[in-house]
Protein backbone atom coordinates (compact mmCIF):
# COMPACT_ATOMS: atom_id res chain seq x y z
CA UNK A 1 0.00 0.00 0.00
CA UNK A 2 2.69 2.51 0.45
CA UNK A 3 3.40 1.56 -2.88
CA UNK A 4 -0.05 2.94 -4.51
CA UNK A 5 -0.09 5.98 -1.73
CA UNK A 6 3.49 7.13 -3.59
CA UNK A 7 2.32 6.32 -6.76
CA UNK A 8 -0.72 8.58 -6.07
CA UNK A 9 0.99 10.78 -3.91
CA UNK A 10 3.45 11.23 -7.94
CA UNK A 11 0.27 11.40 -10.14
CA UNK A 12 -1.46 14.36 -7.78
CA UNK A 13 2.01 16.20 -7.98
CA UNK A 14 2.26 15.29 -12.09
CA UNK A 15 -1.51 16.35 -12.32
CA UNK A 16 -0.80 20.02 -10.16
CA UNK A 17 2.75 20.11 -12.42
CA UNK A 18 0.74 19.74 -15.46
CA UNK A 19 -2.08 21.81 -14.28
CA UNK A 20 0.62 24.73 -13.19
CA UNK A 21 2.42 24.09 -16.61
CA UNK A 22 -1.03 24.42 -19.19
CA UNK A 23 -1.90 27.52 -16.88
CA UNK A 24 1.89 29.40 -17.82
CA UNK A 25 1.61 28.18 -21.41
CA UNK A 26 -1.87 29.88 -21.62
CA UNK A 27 -0.41 32.91 -19.53
CA UNK A 28 2.76 33.24 -22.12
CA UNK A 29 -0.19 32.80 -25.57
CA UNK A 30 -1.95 35.54 -23.48
CA UNK A 31 1.11 37.81 -23.16
CA UNK A 32 2.08 36.77 -26.98
CA UNK A 33 -0.91 38.27 -28.24
CA UNK A 34 -0.99 41.17 -26.09
CA UNK A 35 2.57 41.98 -27.39
CA UNK A 36 1.45 41.30 -30.98
CA UNK A 37 -1.49 43.75 -30.62
CA UNK A 38 0.86 46.29 -28.92
CA UNK A 39 3.44 45.55 -32.09
CA UNK A 40 0.81 45.89 -34.68
CA UNK A 41 -0.53 49.51 -32.66
CA UNK A 42 3.31 50.87 -32.76
CA UNK A 43 3.91 50.21 -36.73
CA UNK A 44 0.20 51.78 -37.65
CA UNK A 45 1.35 55.11 -35.32
CA UNK A 46 4.55 55.00 -37.16
CA UNK A 47 3.15 54.77 -40.27
CA UNK A 48 0.84 57.31 -39.57
CA UNK A 49 4.22 59.76 -38.42
CA UNK A 50 5.94 59.16 -41.28
CA UNK A 51 2.95 59.23 -43.32
CA UNK A 52 2.53 63.21 -41.90
CA UNK A 53 6.16 63.66 -42.18
CA UNK A 54 6.10 62.74 -46.08
CA UNK A 55 3.06 65.52 -46.75
CA UNK A 56 5.11 68.26 -44.63
CA UNK A 57 8.30 67.16 -46.74
CA UNK A 58 5.95 67.56 -50.09
CA UNK A 59 4.24 70.70 -48.73
CA UNK A 60 7.78 72.17 -48.03
CA UNK A 61 9.02 71.19 -51.69
CA UNK A 62 6.11 72.90 -53.33
CA UNK A 63 6.70 75.95 -51.11
CA UNK A 64 10.84 75.90 -52.70
CA UNK A 65 9.99 75.02 -56.19
CA UNK A 66 6.81 77.91 -56.10
CA UNK A 67 9.83 80.42 -54.59
CA UNK A 68 11.95 79.69 -56.86
CA UNK A 69 9.62 79.70 -59.68
CA UNK A 70 8.63 83.28 -58.53
CA UNK A 71 12.38 84.26 -58.21
CA UNK A 72 12.70 83.15 -61.31
CA UNK A 73 9.96 85.09 -62.66
CA UNK A 74 10.85 88.44 -61.14
CA UNK A 75 14.25 87.78 -62.43
CA UNK A 76 13.60 87.16 -65.75
CA UNK A 77 10.99 90.32 -65.52
CA UNK A 78 14.20 92.32 -64.15
CA UNK A 79 16.28 91.38 -67.04
CA UNK A 80 13.43 92.08 -69.81
CA UNK A 81 12.92 95.44 -68.64
CA UNK A 82 16.71 96.09 -68.29
CA UNK A 83 17.05 94.87 -71.82
CA UNK A 84 13.88 96.95 -73.02
CA UNK A 85 15.79 100.24 -71.46
CA UNK A 86 18.88 99.12 -73.25
CA UNK A 87 17.41 98.84 -76.81
CA UNK A 88 15.65 101.83 -75.70
CA UNK A 89 18.79 103.93 -74.57
CA UNK A 90 20.68 102.49 -78.25
CA UNK A 91 17.63 103.68 -80.28
CA UNK A 92 17.60 107.78 -77.85
CA UNK A 93 21.26 107.09 -78.94
CA UNK A 94 21.46 106.20 -82.59
CA UNK A 95 18.57 108.95 -83.13
CA UNK A 96 20.97 111.39 -81.59
CA UNK A 97 23.49 110.52 -83.22
CA UNK A 98 21.41 111.06 -86.85
CA UNK A 99 20.54 113.98 -85.74
CA UNK A 100 23.79 115.25 -84.92
CA UNK A 101 26.07 113.76 -88.01
CA UNK A 102 23.36 112.58 -91.10
CA UNK A 103 26.12 112.76 -93.61
CA UNK A 104 28.45 110.04 -91.13
CA UNK A 105 25.51 108.12 -90.87
CA UNK A 106 24.74 108.06 -94.35
CA UNK A 107 28.42 106.95 -95.06
CA UNK A 108 28.26 104.29 -92.21
CA UNK A 109 24.63 102.98 -93.45
CA UNK A 110 26.38 102.84 -97.64
CA UNK A 111 29.64 101.03 -96.28
CA UNK A 112 27.82 98.91 -94.12
CA UNK A 113 25.74 97.96 -97.19
CA UNK A 114 28.12 97.34 -99.43
CA UNK A 115 29.89 95.27 -97.00
CA UNK A 116 26.90 93.05 -96.59
CA UNK A 117 26.80 93.06 -100.83
CA UNK A 118 29.90 91.92 -100.70
CA UNK A 119 29.88 88.92 -98.00
CA UNK A 120 26.64 87.91 -99.42
CA UNK A 121 28.02 87.70 -103.02
CA UNK A 122 30.83 85.21 -102.37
Amino acid sequence: MNEKAKDAAQSAADDRAYARLEKDLTAVKNDIAHLSQQISEAVNALGAVAQGQARRGLRNARASVDSVMSDASDRAGAVANAAQDAVSSIGDTLEDVIQERPVATLAFAFGLGFLIGVTWRR
